[in-house]
């Protein structure tokens, strides 16, 4: 490889050490209306809540602490940095990450969303405004359990400790039994990102995640029925799939703005990916190889730096970089991976520091630390990536 397995350990090392330094805290890419003081000179209608949230993301520098926006752990982010050090410890054997990373999930086990919820759930530590729907602060949605859920399967997978499979399955419950059914035919089905009734949007990564996370649970229970289902979330999204390749954000395409984005795109096609992985079903083998191949032709550029959508370049994001290091790695895939890696130590990289920056913008670059978004998805993007190229030998 270009890159030096033992660099690409040393990273994940560093990352690593430099989150859990700070106990996983930090700000993150949406808290904005965490901020009092926002709440107190904006108001707190829908528009105002979506002016705080993309001005301060949009922002140069990193307003929060002159905001009153305080750090937070978020369990997205356990979930990602778990992980990371699960794969650490596979690929070191250092008892240190095995303990680091038991310690992340039984956070998880035991900080699930308040609320009479089926099953275990998980949300953002922060409200939340979209131009379909508003989250109050610690309401769980599908996305975060399904991260929180795939983190206790690969414990599970790490430990044989049941009581992560057992976390797992209850996550599932939440994402099948909570609010709200979108579509539902005999073999396709849709369901919603938040809880909520009187949501209409569907956002195309919740099917295809939620399907990916029914079948790992599925699989390990011996559920049929679940099988089942996951295949009928995995066949929605594939059915809307266009004829290039591509998803869009959401379905129908017109309820964002968002069209064909980079991170979105990836986690769709690992979701496939792990579908089949874990069910044996290939039915899916030719939507993913589409997938992926718009992916890497429609965005990123000609020298490996992840694309805002496929219609613009800019920001590089550095959830783009650690997707595509993710999403090729698994493909196997390595040397574009590694490529991507290697554009993002040198554009987002503190070496001194050891931490990831937020986004690469034309001319110039946002270099604080949103603790999920930057340094939890960079460490688990290079801990794959690392445990890839510890696969193959080189």
């Amino acid at each position: 490889m270009g890159i030096e397995t033992a660099r690409i350990l040393d990273i994940c090392r560093r990352g690593l050490s430099w989150a859990r330094e700070r106990n996983y805290t930090g700000w993150e890419k949406h808290d904005a209306l965490n901020s009092p003081i926002l709440r107190a000179v904006l108001g707190w209608g829908k528009w105002p809540r979506i002016i705080a949230i993309q001005t301060m993301m949009r922002s140069p520098v990193n307003m929060r602490p002159l905001l009153g926006v305080k750090p937070h752990k978020n369990p997205k982010g356990v979930a990602l940095f778990a992980r990371a050090w699960l794969n650490m410890y596979a690929c070191t054997q250092e008892e240190d990450c095995r303990r680091e990373a038991m310690s992340l999930l039984e956070w998880l086990l035991e900080n699930p969303a308040p609320g009479p919820w089926p099953g275990a759930c998980w949300g953002y530590p922060y409200p939340w405004q979209d131009p379909g729907f508003y989250a109050p602060a610690d309401s769980p949605n599908r996305i975060v359990t399904y991260f929180a859920g795939r983190s206790l399967i690969h414990g599970y997978e790490a430990t044989g400790d049941r009581k992560f499979l057992e976390g797992a399955r209850e996550a599932v419950r939440f994402i099948l039994e909570a609010p709200k059914v979108l579509e539902e035919s005999a073999d396709m089905l849709c369901l919603s990102y938040v809880p909520v009734d009187s949501i209409t949007m569907a956002v195309m990564d919740v099917p295809a995640l939620c399907g990916a996370l029914c079948a790992m649970v599925g699989k390990h229970t011996g559920d049929d029925n679940l099988l089942k289902t996951a295949r009928r979330l995995v066949n929605w999204v594939a059915d809307k799939q266009t004829d290039y390749g591509a998803w869009y954000y959401t379905h129908p395409s017109g309820d964002s703005h968002i069209t064909h984005d980079n991170y979105h795109t990836g986690e769709i096609v690992d979701a496939l990916l792990e579908y089949e992985r874990f069910t044996g079903d290939e039915s899916f083998r030719d939507s993913y190889a589409r997938g992926l191949e718009y992916y890497r032709q429609n965005l990123f550029t000609e020298d490996f730096r992840p694309k805002w959508m496929n219609d613009r370049e800019y920001p590089h994001d550095i959830h783009g970089y650690s997707q595509g290091i993710i999403t090729f790695a698994l493909a196997g895939e390595p040397e574009f991976a590694e490529r991507v890696s290697q554009a993002a130590i040198e554009d987002m990289w503190d070496e001194g520091e050891g931490r990831f920056y937020y986004q690469k913008r034309r001319g110039w670059t946002m270099k604080y630390t949103p603790m999920r978004w930057a340094q939890g998805w960079m460490a688990f993007a290079m801990s794959v990536l690392m445990q890839k190229s510890l696969q193959t030998g080189d």
